[in-house]
């Protein structure tokens, strides 16, 4: 389980901040969050997290999930995004959103690229609008990126996706935040997360 050299202060319960390289996984994040919050709150998830906090692993994807959207704000968002974005899954902004609303997660990548992308969902479930709603704050230099309490991240990976990839994530998770996670809050994310 590779690391890269980052440094890391967790300025309280809902702050991080980075000193660390600007990968280009990370660019392409910062560019997408930038349209997106102008018109919505957000929330990254999964592999990005752990990437971002300094594993050394290869994605092709970002995992993002905002609150639903009206449409015509959704329209507006995906407008304003189409100068460098493109939707992978369809040209249609009808069918775009009639995907998320429909719990279907869809794809952006940069213009004339596939990977990497950003898959994007509408919260749905009960852990996903409580992970909007603990969402942390991590700080690239003057940039910021909201992501999932890391506690909420570890209990997930655990036990519901379990995958080996999963697993070595939670560990550097454990391991890089060791002392600035609740452990007594992870069992309480698995028990909710096991009912």
């Amino acid at each position: 389980m590779g690391t890269n050299h980052i440094s890391m202060q967790f300025v309280n319960d809902k702050t991080i901040k980075l000193d660390k390289h600007i990968s280009l996984l990370d660019d392409f994040t910062l560019k997408f969050v930038k349209y997106l919050s102008n018109f919505t709150n957000y929330v990254l998830i999964s592999g990005y997290v752990s990437i971002l906090l300094g594993r050394s692993r290869m994605s092709e994807d970002v995992d993002i999930i905002i609150p639903p959207l009206k449409f015509n704000d959704f329209s507006k968002f995906v407008d304003d995004l189409s100068s460098e974005f493109y939707c992978l899954n369809t040209d249609s902004k009808e069918e775009m959103f009639n995907y998320l609303s429909s719990g279907v997660a869809i794809r952006f990548a940069f213009l004339n690229q596939v990977i990497p992308n950003m898959e994007l969902k509408f919260a749905k479930t009960q852990i996903d609008f409580l992970v909007l709603e603990k969402k942390i704050d991590v700080y690239l230099g003057k940039e910021k990126l909201h992501i999932s309490p890391l506690e909420l991240q570890i209990a997930y990976k655990e036990v519901v996706l379990k995958s080996p990839k999963d697993l070595e994530d939670a560990l550097h998770l454990r391991i890089v935040a060791e002392k600035n996670i609740d452990f007594n809050l992870i069992e309480d994310y698995k028990r909710i997360l096991n009912e």
